[in-house]
């Protein structure tokens, strides 16, 4: 029997009904459905899923954005059009299914032993031979032989001229055609099960009106009941977000257009969350210590929550999904970065907001995130290498071995915490920085302060190095620039660098050295415009030269200025020091103190707001991100998963075979047979067929001509 890849032919005398029933029920109609299901999956795939809007904005642009939205493909698997292509696969199979599955139940119950005996002639595997013994003891022999192999056996006499003739009809490997079932089923078993467990109960419910996303803010507790499911919702999937010590008994179930409030029938309390991270700064092992309470009857039950390992609770499973920060209580330190600016300390909780004031501008500071560990590769990027050098054995070493090899050195250091905020204006707009609250040592010798800050989250980090001094501390550089923007220290600087650096004897060239050194200084400061505009640090001397300087002799001015810069900003340091009642800065310290210094100063005059926040101190909460789903589908799916395999690997290693073998008797006389009475003969005709032709059918048709009808030997 054959698998028919054509539909069910009702009758009606509806052409198009006819021709749509026709379709829908068809092999090649599920086959174009799962091959969309598979591109719509690839795609869900490649794109993130459940993003907020700006991030695809950022990443397409406006017009695609739209497009992709209208599309539904930032939430493929929840789709109208991805469901409906599930429906129809599902109907579609079931149809086939219920096309086939009569035939072939029909076609396993019958052996076939009516077959005409011309009709063994046409097959490829037959044999002919003649056995010395009747029909009857043959077929009888045969068969016992055949079913002790495995194989289900009939037999049916029939007359001949002859005598009674007998048919042997065999068949073997009907797994083979369950396994056309099995797989089949297993497609609508695994669809029903993931629409089950998918949002298709919960968008029924939005669908009929009974409840509706919700898109506004405020606490949980006051969203009313039109957004929330009911604790006897059939089928969900939600997170929970829960701080250490504090409980909570809602799930949040994310929609296109807001989000769903699903009550739990328990409350989650978390008692510890536990974090162990690798060398590499990933985290090894996220756990949650938690009490589940019984709202119905108050019943605790106590569980431990891994990555991989869930607790179960009334049929509803708590996942381990991710972790954040439970609301960690901040101290930051502002350090001036403008005139105007004062330095203050701040308190504040992440996720909060706070309010600063900047002379008549308002800024809204957000808390966004606390970092206690930040794992960085501080190995060099372009090491350098001596082209001369062959190394045979350390190439091949590289690309041999392990798969995950790789011949990028890294150094991994561990640089402590870092605080995330942002700061809005006005207007609404926002800018987020990122400060490290430890110096972090670069290799060059100097520790430096990290100041990082990005215009949108699609962009990386640019950071400000502020140098560390000598106590580890960013109250060297903050005094400088201080003093930078000080008259009076800013010309006691120039003095004492003119006097130190001219021969007492001149003091012709000790004014000119004073211009140019307090020309320099007040250029890097900000303190003249230059082409009429406002600048500041290394840009300002640079614009300077190329208003002022022939382009000829920009290059021996430019290092001339510079050196004067360096020595008059040492002298300033110096000067800020004694002011401050500070020693001097070491000598062994001074030279990578003081690059670096410059750079930052000439930096800092670009920082886009009055002062950084570093992290001064803190207080960590941690909090855990649960994934809590009741997924009655979910035996289905794995029945189905089953199903599939049992299907897949019968319909591909178990060969479905039927056997042949007509015993015809041929009464030989004594003139025939000299010295005989007279022997009953037996004339066998074997006959085998099989759903593929392979090497192992013919080695069996072998061995069965063998082992059945005696002969080593084969004449078809």
């Amino acid at each position: 029997m054959t698998v028919s890849t054509q539909g069910l032919d009702i009758q009606t005398p509806s052409r198009t009904l006819r021709a749509a029933v026709e379709l829908v029920s068809s092999m090649r109609f599920s086959i174009s459905l799962l091959s969309l299901i598979c591109i719509a999956s690839v795609l869900g795939t490649v794109l993130k899923q459940h993003e907020p809007l700006p991030n695809y904005v950022n990443q397409f642009g406006p017009f695609w954005a739209d497009v992709f939205g209208a599309m539904s493909l930032y939430n493929v698997y929840s789709a109208w059009w991805f469901l409906l292509i599930l429906a129809f696969l599902v109907l579609s199979t079931s149809l086939c299914i219920a096309r086939n599955t009569p035939k072939i139940l029909a076609d396993l119950r019958t052996y076939k032993e009516n077959i005409r005996v011309q009709s063994l002639k046409a097959f490829g595997h037959r044999f002919d031979t003649t056995l010395q013994e009747t029909a009857q003891a043959a077929a009888q022999r045969i068969g016992q032989m055949l079913a002790g192999g495995g194989w289900k056996v009939r037999l049916q006499p029939r007359e001949t001229a002859q005598g009674t003739g007998w048919m042997v009809a065999a068949r073997a490997g009907a797994a083979n055609k369950l396994g056309y079932i099995a797989a089949h089923s297993a497609i609508v078993l695994v669809c029903v099960g993931g629409l089950l467990d998918g949002d298709l109960v919960v968008r029924a419910q939005m669908w009929l009106g009974h409840k509706t996303a919700f898109a506004g803010g405020g606490m949980i507790a006051d969203v009313k009941p039109e957004h929330r499911l009911s604790e006897r919702n059939p089928t969900f999937r939600g997170n929970v977000f829960v701080a250490e010590n504090t409980s909570s008994s809602t799930a949040i179930v994310s929609q296109s257009d807001g989000i769903l409030i699903q009550d739990l029938p328990f409350s989650i309390e978390l008692k510890k969350f536990i974090v162990e991270y690798y060398s590499t700064g990933m985290p090894k092992l996220f756990a949650s210590e938690i009490v589940i309470h019984d709202k119905a009857t108050g019943e605790k039950q106590e569980a431990r929550v891994e990555v991989n390992h869930p607790a179960s609770f009334k049929g509803i499973e708590i996942y381990q999904s991710s972790f954040d920060d439970g609301g960690s209580r901040v101290k930051l330190q502002a350090l001036p970065m403008s005139a105007n600016a004062k330095p203050f300390e701040i308190e504040g909780i992440i996720g909060a907001s706070a309010e600063l004031t900047n002379g008549q501008d308002k800024l809204s500071l957000e808390f966004t995130g606390l970092r206690v560990i930040n794992v960085e590769n501080f190995a060099s990027a372009n090491p350098a290498v001596d082209v001369r050098k062959v190394d045979l054995g350390s190439a091949l070493d590289a690309r041999l071995g392990a798969g995950h090899k790789t011949t990028t050195t890294k150094a991994l250091r561990n640089v402590g915490p870092s605080i995330s905020y942002k700061l809005r204006d006005a207007a609404g707009q926002a800018r987020e920085y990122n400060n490290y609250m430890q110096p972090v040592d670069t290799g060059d010798g100097q520790r430096v302060f990290l100041l990082g800050m990005r215009e949108n989250p699609g962009e990386p980090y640019r950071y400000l190095r502020m140098p560390a001094d000598e106590h580890d501390s960013v109250a060297g550089f903050t005094r400088l620039r201080t003093a930078l923007q000080n008259p009076a220290l800013r010309s006691q600087a120039v003095h004492r660098y003119a006097t130190k650096a001219v021969d007492p004897q001149r003091p012709d060239l000790a004014g000119q050295l004073k211009g140019s050194a307090a020309r320099a200084l007040n250029l890097f400061a900000g303190q003249e415009r230059v082409k009429g505009q406002p600048v500041a640090g290394l840009q300002a001397l640079a614009d300077f030269m190329d208003a002022n300087v022939p382009e000829a002799e920009r290059s021996r001015a430019g290092d001339m200025l510079v050196r004067i810069l360096d020595g008059v900003l040492y002298e300033l340091d110096v000067a800020a020091r004694e002011q401050a009642g500070v020693q001097p800065l070491p000598a062994d310290k001074v030279p990578a103190f003081m690059a670096q210094a410059v750079l930052a100063l000439s930096d800092a005059a670009l920082y886009p707001a009055p002062m950084a926040l570093l992290l001064k101190d803190f207080t960590q909460v941690q909090a855990s991100v649960f994934q809590v789903a009741r997924a009655p589908g979910k035996t289905i799916v794995y029945l189905g998963c089953a199903l599939l395999i049992i299907g897949i690997f019968s319909m591909l290693y178990v060969r479905e075979r039927r056997l042949w073998v007509w015993l015809e008797p041929q009464a030989l006389t004594a003139a025939e047979t000299p010295g005989s009475s007279g022997t009953a003969q037996t004339h066998a005709t074997m006959a085998l067929s099989t759903n593929r032709k392979t090497l192992d059918g013919d080695h069996e048709f072998d061995h069965l001509t063998r082992k059945l009808l005696g002969n080593e030997a084969a004449s078809v």
